[in-house]
């Protein structure tokens, strides 16, 4: 039995996984016809020579670019396409003439390799405080800070790599705007998962996660009246990857977008119902946080290793999670956590196998 009213539905339009597939924050499995919308552009290219077929489709590109919009709360032309998030990142870093030595503030969530790209260029990175145990950022206490200082930009990872704690992005960007502060929002583990219409002023993410799109295709998004405006060229795009995320766009709207952001979050619940209190694995996100990504704090003095050791262990009994390790959030945590993110096609029994499969390496 599905644990999704969609479950079905979502399974049918793709290939039966051989495993229980509980890794969407790594890499969702793909529609058959995103697969084909790619493969189909491949051989057009092969056909017709890569610019002609990417004419042709010049009208699919406009309105796959704009649907992509709607998720994200940009219009089609703030939109620049790269190869992953990070690259884009990158790309926004390099064009925005932000002073020599800039302030960035950051949530206590944020991803270790955004935190390279900030040292890199040497800006000074101070957090933003805690409003609770797991994560969230304290709006109040921030609006205090920004009446004495204000940095150069807030940066803040919707949902990070290392938990699935929901940051309150919208309140967090009235906020800063209030203060006249621009705010950057890492959506690479919440677009297709969570609403992420902010009113942020930049906004980057991946096709390859929630929205279960090609990997190879990242997006930054940049508004037209920010703050501090910055512009990025286009760049030599993937474009069969991009005609592959359209579809997995198109299949998002037509489900329902705020449909799917419900049925992942009752996912997430039910899995954290499922698995707490088992053995000395601990859940470390609140039972009703509104994401489908999950993570397990391992018994006490386990090393990465050791984790590594139960996704081993679990791949060998047919589940597919990821072990991920302190490098994800160096701000928040020195304990490596086993990461569940199921998609709406995951079963029942998928996570009653997973529960007794920990229940074994636990004490």
């Amino acid at each position: 039995m599905y644990v999704s009213e969609l479950g079905e539905q979502w399974h049918a339009a793709r290939l039966k996984p051989a495993l229980a597939h509980l890794d969407s924050a790594t890499a969702g499995r793909s529609s058959y016809a995103v697969i084909g919308a790619m493969t189909a552009h491949l051989w057009r290219e092969t056909e017709r020579g890569s610019y002609v077929a990417a004419d042709d489709r010049s009208e699919e590109i406009v309105r796959d670019t704009r649907n992509l919009g709607t998720l994200i709360g940009h219009t089609p032309d703030e939109i620049v396409f790269r190869e992953s998030a990070r690259a884009a990142l990158r790309a926004l870093l390099t064009n925005w003439r932000l002073p020599v030595t800039s302030t960035v503030w950051v949530a206590k969530n944020e991803f270790g390799p955004n935190l390279e790209e900030f040292e890199r260029r040497g800006y000074v990175v101070r957090t933003m405080p805690d409003a609770d145990y797991h994560g969230h950022v304290d709006t109040d206490a921030l609006e205090n800070m920004l009446q004495f200082e204000q940095p150069d930009f807030i940066h803040i990872c919707h949902i990070g790599s290392m938990s699935g704690v929901v940051q309150p992005v919208t309140k967090i960007v009235e906020l800063a705007h209030n203060a006249g502060v621009p705010v950057v929002v890492d959506m690479a583990q919440s677009v297709g998962h969570v609403p992420t219409v902010t009113g942020a002023d930049v906004v980057y993410g991946t096709s390859r996660k929630w929205l279960t799109g090609p990997r190879g295709v990242g997006f930054v998004a940049v508004r037209r009246d920010s703050l501090r405006p910055v512009e990025i060229d286009g760049s030599d795009a993937f474009i069969a990857g991009r005609l592959g995320l359209g579809v997995a766009i198109r299949e998002l709207l037509d489900i329902g977008q705020q449909r799917v952001f419900r049925e992942l979050a009752k996912i997430g619940k039910a899995t954290r119902e499922r698995l707490h209190g088992i053995a000395s694995w601990e859940v470390l996100e609140p039972i009703d946080e509104p994401s489908a990504i999950v993570t397990l704090a391992p018994p006490p003095g386990w090393q990465f290793e050791d984790v590594a050791a139960a996704r081993d262990k679990l791949l060998d009994l047919g589940i597919l999670v990821t072990a991920a390790d302190v490098w994800r959030a160096p701000l928040s945590t020195e304990t490596p956590v086993l990461r569940l993110s199921p998609h709406l096609d995951v079963q029942r029994e998928d996570l009653d196998r997973l529960a007794d499969a920990v229940r074994t390496m636990g004490y």
